[in-house]
């Protein structure tokens, strides 16, 4: 079986990065793009073993194209992380496994989210695949509103296996600050968008086009947070992820409300 290279993206992650880098153990080359940490994680890195590059952040599809472009990794097909996810062994064989896929630029992979130590599973739309592991240098990211996805012209196809990613590592007040910046970049998306998701588009056989169309769509509905709630905790089943649901989901009607309001702000002011 091949082998592969892994790239952390990292900003004052000294709390999550250890356990991100002990999933890696059967890497040999772990590479940490920091965008300029004041706490201990550049050292954790290095002491680690990784080799530490550093960049200021723009935004995602920035950061990930760098490191597509700029880093010589020593393999081919490199992994893309954050520092609250993880490595399975399950999904390491995988990946080993399918490195040689000539007819592919990369491969999604789905997260499997943990809240408050549950995976949550229904209220997260699990499974909700990203471009994570692909080709170096030809793969290229594009920025959608706060995160990456693949450019249109990539190959692609879905891998099995899943990572795991720590949404509560830092608690509740940490994740609300993350959002409302999330939110600002949504908004900015939404309001620069020249048209919606065309509506045949919702009725695509691939889950992932359907997926993101909804996505698009639903930023015209009005009562956005209680609709997100509804559709989150109810009708994807949120309600049987126990107590992790129920606080998860209402944090994602919250966020919903960060956007809308920063929606309006942005029309306002124009």
């Amino acid at each position: 079986m091949g082998t592969y290279s892994v790239v952390v993206l990292t900003l004052n992650e000294e709390k999550a990065l250890p356990a991100c880098l002990a999933s890696l153990g059967a890497c040999d080359d772990i590479v940490v793009l920091d965008s300029g940490s004041t706490d201990a994680t550049v050292s954790i890195a290095q002491s680690s073993g990784a080799r530490v590059f550093h960049r200021p952040f723009d935004d995602f599809a920035g950061q990930h194209n760098y490191a597509q472009k700029q880093i010589g990794f020593r393999h081919e097909w490199v992994f893309h992380l954050d520092a609250d996810e993880r490595m399975t062994p399950e999904l390491d064989a995988e990946c080993r496994k399918v490195i040689g896929s000539a007819e592919l630029d990369g491969l999604r992979v789905s997260p499997k989210m943990f809240f408050e130590g549950r995976w949550i599973r229904h209220c997260t739309d699990y499974p909700a695949y990203q471009a994570r592991f692909v080709r170096a240098p030809r793969f290229e990211f594009i920025q959608v509103g706060h995160g990456q996805r693949e450019a249109p012209h990539m190959r692609m196809a879905n891998l099995r296996e899943s990572y795991v990613h720590d949404l509560s590592i830092y608690g509740e007040d940490a994740w609300i600050s993350k959002h409302r910046r999330y939110a600002r970049a949504e908004a900015q998306a939404v309001v620069g968008a020249a048209a919606g998701a065309p509506i045949t588009q919702l009725f695509s056989r691939d889950d992932l086009i359907r997926r993101r169309a909804l996505k698009r769509l639903s930023f015209a509905l009005p009562f956005r947070p209680q609709l997100r709630f509804a559709y989150q905790y109810g009708f994807r089943g949120g309600f049987l992820d126990g107590k992790q649901g129920l606080r998860y989901c209402t944090l994602l009607a919250r966020y919903e409300g960060f956007i809308a309001k920063e929606i309006a702000n942005l029309r306002y002011a124009t």
